[in-house]
């Protein structure tokens, strides 16, 4: 079966330092996938060059066998993504975003009208329907991204940190769409530093550690039986933790 993502050999080097450093990974159609690693590791980059928004110094990237450089068109039509600090119109409303963004990719304007409805009621964005996106929080921001991703149907969801200062409640919600596009057949990417998180919601993952695939598989393999947290700690390697301390807070 064609993997919904196949990373080849990425790097991407900024002024003298390796972002990212000849990372390999193979993403399993119908798996939930997640990628962790510390601020800095190279997760967003990564992903950035794997959904065509930064070329890459060598290596590749195919979704659903269609390469990404080659063919963008055709490879990021088969994906929804919602990077990291994802910029948009930001004075139109929610609802006009999704119309906007929808009639651009093509899609008929019954079926533009139809979506953005659902998700902005499931998303519960339809409670502020006349404020711009400038006046978003944070999490409302994430939510309406996740629309804009979900709207076009993709086979491919890939999600960068989706549920930073996100409440409990909107969490919850999205957990159960996430859930359910993958009980679908969807495919999902997951980037996250919260350990719990990817614990709760994926089967598969990977670390990634200055740039590097320090561990890739099925959660319980990559784990050992382990926590995933102590399992990252014990990848990355963390001397020490236990025993740092600030001086003039000792009593």
């Amino acid at each position: 079966m064609t993997p919904a993502l196949e990373i080849i050999g990425l790097s991407k080097t900024f002024a003298e330092k390796v972002a990212v450093d000849h990372v390999d990974l193979t993403v399993p159609q119908g798996s939930f996938y997640g990628l962790v690693g510390q601020n800095g590791a190279g997760k967003t980059t990564t992903l950035a060059m794997a959904t065509g928004m930064l070329r890459p110094d060598a290596g590749g990237a195919r979704i659903f066998g269609e390469d990404v450089w080659a063919d963008p068109s055709r490879a990021l039509s088969l994906a929804g993504v919602l990077p990291d600090g994802l910029a948009m119109p930001e004075r139109l409303t929610g609802r006009e975003v999704l119309t906007y963004l929808g009639l651009l990719r093509g899609l008929p304007k019954e079926v533009v009208a139809e979506r953005a409805e659902e998700l902005l009621a499931v998303l519960e964005l339809d409670r502020a329907e006349k404020t711009l996106v400038i006046e978003y929080s944070t999490g409302m921001r994430k939510k309406i991204g996740l629309a804009t991703a979900l709207l076009h149907a993709p086979r491919l969801l890939v999600l960068d940190e989706p549920f930073e200062a996100v409440d409990p409640v909107s969490a919850a919600t999205i957990k159960t769409i996430l859930r359910g596009f993958v009980a679908d057949g969807g495919s999902i990417v997951l980037s996250s530093h919260v350990m719990v998180l990817v614990e709760q919601l994926c089967d598969h993952v990977a670390v990634i550690d200055a740039g590097r695939v320090a561990a890739a598989g099925p959660l319980e393999e990559v784990r050992g039986g382990l926590s995933l947290e102590d399992t990252f700690v014990e990848l990355v390697g963390s001397a020490g933790t236990g025993t740092k301390r600030l001086s003039w807070l000792s009593r």
